[in-house]
């Protein structure tokens, strides 16, 4: 049977040019790079040199980088570092279509008197400096806005925001876990203080991360228990996914915009098929245009009103061999609809009846023909059901 895989806002395979630069670290070189014998010390320079790396393609200094497991270590690290150093200011400002590392790490903050601010997203997805300037105030901790929505595809304008988080001597953080390697990402000119992101999203290793850590910025190490990272993040580092990692981010920026302009094209033909095949209805929740080419979410409806289930649309469509989510990978399965939809204003049959796809480098437009052909006959199947 053949397979389409359309989710790669969950996850990406691992480029075989990431494996290689990571099979020295898997094998021979195995080195604790906390030891101070040469094989501890191998690691210990080939840890630096991704450090410096990853810094300087992001705009970084090598100081401000510390590897973790992930985007969603990183982001509670963030969130719960700068809140221990806060003292009275109890606010934190972020939005109700954030990843669950945040909503539910910031939720779980309340038991130590901190107040969630969420600010008002538009109808596309988008968080403007505007809305975060409505509800930032004196008593504001840490504001957290993504870079890029996981399901939606909006791209938030984080350095208008930063401005606004200037002017209130507040500091920005952004999980890029959906950006990094598909947009520039520069800290300086995006005006972060804090950063998350994460190697699986960029054809790199699972289990691997990073935090920045602007110099200066007000924070302190949630993750304790060694002197690894300069005591900022405690535990044995992950040689060859540090290294995965790096080389995943340097070949994600070289061709960076090879695979936008790939992406665009996919988008085009996507819809441009949807419209002139489907039998049914469907409309593209979030920008339209203005958001990442490679995220493309879906909801479905006849000339009756009905919807479908999305969760069921995505595993008849799992049984033609079609890989989509229906939203976070992390909420996969949940009966309620995405509460990014949901934050969105939409009117939940609607957003239950919702698929997102998400290109990868290797797809194809045979592989879009193959899922518009699919997806006809099975919506035809579930509305006759219905």
């Amino acid at each position: 049977m053949k397979t389409v895989y359309f989710d790669h806002a969950a996850t990406t395979p691992l480029d075989d040019r990431v494996l290689e630069a990571m099979m020295p670290y898997l094998k021979e070189n195995y080195g604790n790079a906390n030891s101070a014998h040469h094989l501890g010390q191998k690691s210990k320079v080939v840890i630096e040199e991704a450090r410096e790396k990853v810094a300087s393609l992001i705009g970084a200094e090598p100081s401000e980088i510390v590897f973790t497991s992930g985007g969603t270590e990183s982001d509670n690290a963030v969130i719960k570092g700068v809140l221990a150093v806060s003292g009275d200011k109890n606010e934190v400002i972020t939005s109700e279509l954030e990843h669950h590392a945040v909503l539910h790490t910031v939720e779980m903050e309340k038991m130590h008197k901190v107040k969630p601010v969420f600010a008002k997203a538009k109808n596309c997805g988008t968080i403007t400096a505007g809305a975060v300037r409505e509800v930032i105030t004196e008593n504001t901790a840490l504001v957290s806005l993504m870079h890029v929505n996981n399901e939606i595809g909006t791209i938030n304008p984080l350095s208008e925001i930063a401005e606004v988080c200037k002017e209130f001597n507040v500091p920005l953080h952004s999980d890029t876990v959906q950006s990094l390697g598909k947009l520039p990402v520069n800290v300086k000119e995006l005006g972060l203080d804090f950063l998350s992101g994460s190697a699986h999203k960029i054809y790199g290793p699972k289990g691997t991360g990073i935090m920045y850590i602007k110099n200066g910025a007000r924070w302190i190490p949630w993750m304790i228990g060694g002197s690894q990272e300069r005591r900022r993040r405690g535990g044995t580092l992950n040689v060859p996914g540090i290294v995965g990692f790096a080389k995943a981010l340097e070949l994600s920026v070289e061709e960076m915009d090879e695979h936008t302009q790939q992406f665009k094209k996919l988008r085009k033909l996507l819809l441009h098929q949807l419209n002139e095949k489907l039998d049914v209805n469907f409309q593209v929740n979030g920008p339209n245009e203005k958001g990442v080419p490679h995220i493309v979410n879906l909801s479905f409806s006849d000339d009756q009103g009905k919807y479908i289930n999305g969760e069921m649309l995505l595993q008849n469509l799992d049984i033609e061999g079609i890989c989509v989510s229906n939203g976070s990978a992390c909420t996969s399965g949940a009966v309620e609809p995405s509460h990014v939809l949901n934050g969105i204003g939409m009117e939940p049959g609607l957003a239950n009846s919702s698929i997102r796809l998400s290109f990868g480098k290797q797809n194809t437009e045979e592989d879009v023909h193959y899922f518009v052909e699919k997806l006809d006959v099975v919506l035809k199947r579930m509305f006759s059901l219905a």
